[in-house]
């Protein structure tokens, strides 16, 4: 009796532990991803170009990957050509800076164009996952480059 129990018990497990698998494997699938990147200059004297960037293409990676090992160490030969996305959204936003040094209203405004490509994409049915900023800023004397740079990442239930 005991025997059949512990077995019962054990084939109850199994059972469970794949069926949790083949739902994770099902969720995995059920989810798309759009990523929403804003570039916002911090070049002195409001010379810089800023946007929010949107592609309207898609690649897949796997065509720009190579997997290299000890035996085989050949890298993927993908032109640049390849890569590149010439179907995009460009949003223009303003520069941080002006002739008078950091603009405060052009941040308010940036503030609020972007607060409106995050509203569009939550009224088309996507999620706000994660967001990501990282600077490079002004380096040192003879450097008066620099960006912040926003990735928005979305994502929404497939329409299978």
């Amino acid at each position: 009796m005991r025997k059949v129990f512990l077995t019962s018990i054990i084939a109850i497990g199994i059972i469970l532990s794949v069926s949790a698998q083949s739902e994770e494997d099902t969720n995995a699938q059920r989810y798309e991803v759009k990523v929403i990147t804003s570039v916002e200059s911090i070049v002195s004297s409001g010379l810089g170009r800023s946007r929010i960037i949107s592609t309207e293409e898609e690649r897949d990676h796997k065509k720009f990957t190579s997997s290299r090992t000890e035996d085989d160490d050949e890298r993927n030969k993908s032109s640049r050509k390849e890569i590149r996305v010439k179907n995009f959204e460009e949003t223009k936003l303003l520069n941080f800076f002006n002739i008078g040094g950091i603009r405060f209203q052009n941040i308010a405004a940036n503030d609020a164009v972007i607060s409106s490509k995050i509203n569009t994409m939550l009224s088309q049915g996507w999620d706000l996952a994660f967001v990501n900023s990282a600077v490079e800023s002004d380096a040192g004397e003879g450097d008066n480059n620099g960006i912040f740079i926003t990735r928005y990442i979305f994502k929404r239930l497939k329409n299978n």
